[in-house]
């Protein structure tokens, strides 16, 4: 069975520890694939367009496919990948904020994070501490290996900092600073 990880963000901008995270999930995946989805379930659409997004992600280095969702949960995500290659073992990359809330939030359901997890799997990196994994959940998640420098490292940063005039370019790959100035310094 082919493992396929997947990248799901709004990529706004795109940054360094996204691209860490991919080249990370790379040793120990098949395939992995950056997510753009269309419909975000807890932020609004600001910032670059969707195809913005999408040129940063196919300028960016690295060998990581590049694919747009309808949806954004998880669960919806890879319900829609699957539809398309039935076979594959999904496996989500997440900073340990990201899956503490995965697992965590209040689905009405205290099975369904579990049931979810049937579905796909989580591939971990730290970030700004580690997971404290349920055992009975353990056999779905897995910890990468990341350094502690891309703790702070996000979009967020990003566009804070070129909307207060700070150095930026140190958080973005080389070969898409020009586009993220073009598209933020007009925000």
């Amino acid at each position: 069975m082919k493992r396929v990880a997947i990248l799901s963000g709004a990529f706004n901008p795109l940054t360094v520890a996204h691209l860490a995270l991919t080249n990370a999930a790379e040793s120990v995946a098949d395939e992995v694939i950056c997510v753009v989805p269309r419909v975000y379930p807890h932020k609004k659409l600001e910032g670059a367009s969707i195809e913005q997004r999408l040129e940063m992600l196919r300028l960016a280095p690295g060998r990581h496919k590049i694919r747009t969702t309808e949806k954004g949960l998880f669960i919806d995500i890879a319900r829609e990948l699957r539809r398309a290659d039935p076979e594959a073992d999904i496996h989500f990359i997440c900073g340990r904020d990201a899956a503490d809330r995965v697992l965590n939030w209040d689905y009405g359901d205290p099975k369904f994070a579990e049931r979810m997890l049937e579905e796909f799997a989580l591939l971990v990196a730290s970030r700004q501490g580690e997971l404290d994994i349920p055992a009975h959940l353990a056999h779905r998640v897995r910890t990468l290996a990341m350094p502690a420098c891309y703790d702070e490292v996000s979009s967020t940063e990003v566009r804070r900092r070129i909307a207060g005039g700070e150095p930026w370019e140190h958080l973005a790959p080389q070969e898409i600073r020009r586009l993220i100035r073009e598209i933020y310094a007009r925000s």
